[in-house]
Parts: structure tokens; C-alpha cells; sequence
């Protein structure tokens, strides 16, 4: 049976789209303490139809799903490379990670 699983893949040949730091920072992003205590930006993205894997529970984020993406607010190699970092995340887990449960 075929997967229903839909490519989310860029035609042969054609270049990754350049990532907009200065979008992602303007576009609502707000800074929280995440885990570890660190700074992170984070903001809610546009719906789209891909599906992200959650870097805390490493399940999917089906597409069309409400959900968080976080990155460094100050990143080793400067503002850019911390946001080409940012990883997506369901709303509980980046809420629950790294905190004690008691």
C-alpha cells in the first residue's frame, strides 16, 4: 500500500531558500528562559505542510498542527546561525523540558 505520507522535498536542483533572521525575530518571536536556563526566542509559525520532528519527545508535529519554535537568543556563532538552529516543538513538551516534574 502506498504511504500516505506526503514529500515535502524541493525539486532537484533548486536552492534552499534564504532564511530570514530578521523576520523570524520581528514576526512575534518573544524571549523565554528554556531549558538549561537559557534565552530562547520563540514564536509561533505560520501553518504549513510539512511535518517537524518535536527534539523533546520525537514524535511527529503533523502538518496544519499549532506548535512553538525555539532558538537561542544569543548563539555562539552570532544571531543568524542560532536562528538557522531553531528547532519546532508541540507546545506541551517545550513547556515541560528540562523542568523538574515534582
Amino acid at each position: 500500500m502506498p504511504s500516505k505520507r506526503r514529500s515535502t522535498k524541493r525539486p532537484y536542483g533548486q536552492p534552499h531558500p534564504e532564511f530570514d533572521a530578521n523576520r523570524g525575530r520581528g514576526g512575534g518571536a518573544r524571549s523565554e528562559t528554556g531549558p538549561g536556563g537559557e534565552e530562547y526566542l520563540v514564536a509561533v509559525p505560520h501553518p504549513t505542510d510539512k511535518t517537524y520532528v518535536c527534539p523533546s519527545c520525537g514524535r511527529d508535529i503533523p502538518p496544519q498542527t499549532a506548535h512553538l519554535v525555539a532558538w537561542a537568543a544569543d548563539g555562539l556563532f552570532g544571531p543568524e546561525a542560532a536562528a538557522a538552529d531553531r528547532r519546532h516543538w508541540h507546545t506541551r513538551c517545550w513547556e515541560t523540558f528540562g523542568r523538574s516534574r515534582g
